[in-house]
């Protein structure tokens, strides 16, 4: 404003227009044009114009705008393609403009309820391993549900090793709660031996939205010293040797399902015996899964032992509501939400300074308890702290010492 003021100013006292437009930057035409600017609406002429056209052919006519309204309004619930279908057969001859423009009035007249915020799963952020062994491993997920000829529905739990492809269970449940699952997993578990590495998506009961993306399942398994690998959202390809198999037994047991559970488990089960034993694979030169797999060397523990916490100062159970008791003075402890996946587990307490504990779940540095604030601040998202950075290093690495 004040460099155009100055130009108009300068060329009403007499300076020439071609010697103040070449000192300005400017053409003569845009001289000229403020010039007239500034004689039609003084100084305000001299202010950024809108470049909104004078006209809009296409332009939705406000009495549309005002009975889309309306219509909205009647109906909170109805989409822009019910309420165009309605207004098209009570208004013939009125051209409606199209669903997308009627949804954006709809939200430009704050008639699109908000969405709520969806908490996502925490992300994996190591790289997935590259499989040269049988049991290095395992991926698992449950087969898109199907309703059997009784109409209940069918949840088919499946388990592969990577390497090998074989098929180690193919399970009907009920549901995907954990309850129904874990036995599943004990049984396989005390056949097979234990994976090094579960490989999965990011859905139940398989991850959750708590801390570091624990579910009960996948803690348990943490608990028995095996990693989980969650893959990408979106990103089923991350697994899929599995997804391949997948499609496979749905073409061989699922059409058509069998009336219940029973009858379709006893197809799973006839399936597992073929697809390992019979049918040759390509990815592995037209041998047969059960040619390629050993079972692990790790053995199932019985009973299973908590974790070992050598080098904490204390150790805690988490309470059934997801609640640790961190010691706070002699005698005295604070109670801290941690997470409700960890239930019962046992957790090790480690003070790196005057009111903040470390917090370990197996090998696995879970964040740090800030007493001021009753909460626990993720691993990743604290800040350096006084002992030389320790809460960076994880728990494994401190105890057994430099490589």
């Amino acid at each position: 404003m004040s460099e155009r003021m100055h130009f108009v100013t300068r060329l009403s006292a007499g300076e020439s227009m071609s010697e103040l437009c070449r000192e300005y930057g400017i053409s003569r035409k845009t001289g000229y044009k403020f010039v007239a600017r500034f004689e039609t609406l003084g100084v305000l002429g001299l202010q950024d114009q809108s470049r909104r056209p004078l006209s809009s052919p296409y332009r939705t006519p406000e009495e549309v705008v005002e009975r889309l309204v309306e219509a909205r309004q009647a109906h909170p619930t109805w989409g822009p393609h019910k309420l165009r279908v309605v207004l098209e057969r009570k208004h013939i001859g009125v051209k409606w403009p199209a669903e997308s423009t009627i949804w954006k009035l709809f939200k430009d007249r704050g008639l699109v309820p908000g969405r709520k915020k969806r908490i996502r799963v925490p992300p994996y952020t190591q790289p997935l391993r590259h499989v040269t062994r049988p049991n290095q491993v395992w991926c698992t997920d449950y087969k898109g549900q199907f309703r059997l000829g009784n109409g209940k529905y069918c949840y088919p739990l499946t388990i592969t090793d990577a390497y090998s492809r074989f098929l180690i269970a193919c399970e009907a449940l009920e549901s995907t709660r954990e309850e129904e699952a874990w036995p599943i997993w004990l049984d396989v578990f005390g056949r097979f031996g234990l994976p090094d590495a579960i490989r999965s998506d990011n859905g139940t009961p398989f991850a959750s939205t708590s801390l570091c993306g624990f579910s009960r399942m996948s803690a348990r398994w943490r608990q028995l010293g095996i990693l989980h690998e969650r893959i990408e959202p979106g990103h089923p390809e991350q697994n899929g040797r599995h997804e391949r198999m997948h499609l496979t037994l749905k073409v061989d047991t699922t059409r058509p399902p069998g009336d219940n559970h029973l009858q379709q488990q006893d197809r799973f089960d006839r399936f597992v015996k073929e697809y390992d034993e019979e049918r040759p694979h390509e990815a592995l030169d037209d041998a047969t899964p059960a040619s390629r797999y050993t079972p692990s060397e790790r053995p199932l523990p019985n009973p299973i032992p908590d974790p070992s916490y050598p080098f904490h100062d204390d150790t805690c159970r988490v309470s059934s509501a997801g609640h640790i008791y961190v010691p706070v003075a002699r005698g005295q402890k604070e109670q801290v939400y941690l997470t409700v996946a960890l239930e019962h587990q046992l957790v090790g307490l480690r003070e790196i300074e005057l009111g903040r504990w470390l917090v370990t779940f197996a090998d696995l540095d879970l964040g740090v308890v800030e007493l001021a604030t009753r909460r626990v601040v993720p691993v990743p998202d604290v800040p350096d702290v006084d002992d030389g950075g320790e809460v960076e290093t994880t728990a494994t690495e401190r105890e057994e010492g430099p490589a």
